[in-house]
C-alpha cells in the first residue's frame, strides 16, 4: 500500500510517499508560500537530486495538485497514476477532547476538528484546508487523521487541569492538551524496541528538542504528563517561544510598551525563546553553539538557559512517574546538537548515569550514550512522524 503523508501549515504543504509494504519512502517535498508570491515545489525521489520548481499556487488545492502532478510525473515521479496512491494521512494538530487516538476521515470527523479550530487557530484550518483539497482531488481515496494531541490523552486530570477556576474547563475546556504527540509515542515504542523489551514495562521520558520542543513522561507505555499546555507556548524554552513564565508578565509589558495582550503573546511566540535570550542572534541552535564556542556570553546563556530547563522537566517527570528507566533524546536538536545533550545530562548524574562523549558526538543515528552498567539509559532515536502517521493510515484502512 502506498500512503501519502500530507502536513499542512497556513503556507505550506509537507509531503511523503510512503511503501507500507518496504515502509521506504519513494519521495518527499515540500510546497511554500502558498498564496504567496514566489511560491514552488521542492520535490525529492528516492536516491536522486531535490527538483525545486517555482509555480503559482494560489489555495493548497493547487500544491496538493503540483504534488500529485510531481509524483506522478515520467522523469522525476515514483508511481505512473494517481490509482497508485492507496490512502492519505493527514497530521492534524489539535483534537482537543473529542480524539484519543487516530480515525478514519469522514463528514462528521471534519466537524469535530473545526470545532477545535478555537483551540489551533493558526493549525487546525490549515490542516482542515489539506482535507479538502485531497478530497476534491482524490474522492475514492481513504484517508486518516493523526492527531498530535491524541497520544496526551491518558493524562491524568491532576497532570492537566489548570489552578483556575474550574467553570472554565468546564465552559471552554481550557487544561493541558500537549503536543509533538505522535512523536512522542512512536519514539518511546522505539527506545523500548532498542533495549529488547515492551514499552508497557517501563518508564520512559520523550525529549523532543527542535525548534519547538517539549517533554513527555510515558509511564508503562502511555503519556502521564508533557510539558506544553493549552498550545504549544507553554514549558520549555524554544527557538522563538519564552515556555513557562509569569502570566503577569503579559500585562505588565502590555502597559510598559503600549501593546495589546496579543501583540504581546506574538512576542512571546516569535521573538522569544534563545532568540530573545541571545539578543536577536539566532534562534538556530546551530549558530548558537558556534557563537558560544567562540565565546558569545548571550548565545552561551541562552544555551545554558535553555538546557537547565530541560533539565528541570526530566527531573520533574522522574518524580511524577517514581523513577525512570529511559531518557530519549529525538527531533533537531536532540539528534544532533551534542553541545545541549552534554550540557543536559550534567544534571542527570544523581540519577546513576552518564554520557560516554564519544558516542555523544554521533549525529541523527539511534544510539544508546550511557554505559550498560548505568541505573537509566541514555539514547538517542530519530524520530519519524511521516513513518508514524503512515503506519496508523495502513492500520485503519486495512
Amino acid at each position: 500500500m502506498n500512503v501519502l503523508v500530507i502536513n499542512c501549515g497556513s503556507s505550506s504543504l509537507k509531503y511523503q510517499l510512503i511503501s507500507s509494504d518496504t515502509e521506504e519512502v519513494l519521495a518527499k517535498g515540500l510546497c511554500e508560500r502558498i498564496g504567496i508570491d514566489g511560491s514552488a515545489i521542492t520535490h525529492q525521489p528516492e536516491g536522486k537530486e531535490k527538483v525545486k520548481t517555482e509555480v503559482p499556487m494560489a489555495n493548497h488545492t493547487d500544491a496538493v495538485k503540483y504534488v500529485i502532478e510531481k509524483l506522478t510525473d515520467p522523469e522525476v515521479g515514483v508511481v505512473k497514476s494517481l490509482e497508485e496512491i492507496d490512502a492519505v494521512g493527514h497530521r492534524i494538530v489539535h483534537g482537543g477532547e473529542k480524539f484519543n487516538s487516530s480515525v478514519v476521515i469522514t463528514d462528521e470527523v471534519i466537524k469535530a476538528i473545526e470545532e477545535c479550530n478555537d483551540l489551533a487557530p493558526l493549525h487546525n484550518p490549515a490542516n482542515l484546508i489539506g482535507i479538502n483539497s485531497c478530497k476534491e482531488l482524490m474522492p475514492n481515496v481513504p484517508m486518516v487523521a493523526v492527531f498530535d494531541t491524541a497520544f496526551h490523552q491518558t493524562m491524568p486530570e491532576k497532570a492537566y487541569l489548570y489552578g483556575i477556576p474550574y467553570k472554565y474547563y468546564e465552559n471552554y475546556k481550557i487544561r493541558r492538551y500537549g503536543f509533538h504527540g505522535t512523536s512522542h509515542d512512536y519514539v518511546s515504542n522505539r527506545a523500548a524496541e532498542i533495549m529488547g523489551k515492551s514499552r508497557d514495562d517501563l518508564k520512559i521520558i520523550v525529549c523532543h528538542l527542535g525548534n519547538g520542543a517539549s517533554v513527555t513522561a510515558v509511564d508503562h507505555g502511555k503519556s502521564v504528563d508533557t510539558s506544553m499546555g493549552l498550545t504549544p507556548l507553554e514549558g520549555l524554552i524554544m527557538g522563538t517561544r519564552s515556555g513557562d513564565m509569569d502570566p503577569a508578565i503579559i500585562s505588565f509589558l502590555a502597559d510598559k510598551l503600549g501593546k495589546t495582550a496579543d501583540q504581546i503573546i506574538n512576542i512571546c511566540n516569535k521573538e522569544s525563546g534563545v532568540l530573545g535570550l541571545s539578543n536577536g542572534l539566532s534562534s538556530d541552535f546551530r549558530d548558537l553553539s558556534i557563537a558560544a564556542e567562540g565565546g558569545d556570553e548571550r548565545a552561551k546563556a541562552a544555551l545554558e538557559t535553555y538546557s537547565y530547563r530541560v533539565a528541570k522537566y526530566i527531573g520533574s517527570y522522574v518524580m511524577a512517574m517514581k523513577g525512570v528507566d529511559i531518557i530519549a533524546f529525538t527531533a533537531g536538536i536532540g539528534e544532533n546538537n551534542a553541545f545541549v545533550r552534554a550540557q543536559v545530562c550534567e544534571y542527570l548524574e544523581w540519577l546513576g548515569t552518564s554520557m560516554d562523549p564519544e558516542k555523544n558526538a554521533i549525529r541523527g543515528e539511534e544510539v544508546i550514550l550511557s554505559k550498560t552498567t548505568d541505573k537509566v539509559t541514555i539514547m538517542i532515536v530519530p524520530t519519524d512522524e511521516e513513518m508514524a502517521i503512515a503506519r496508523d493510515t495502513v492500520r485503519l484502512i486495512k
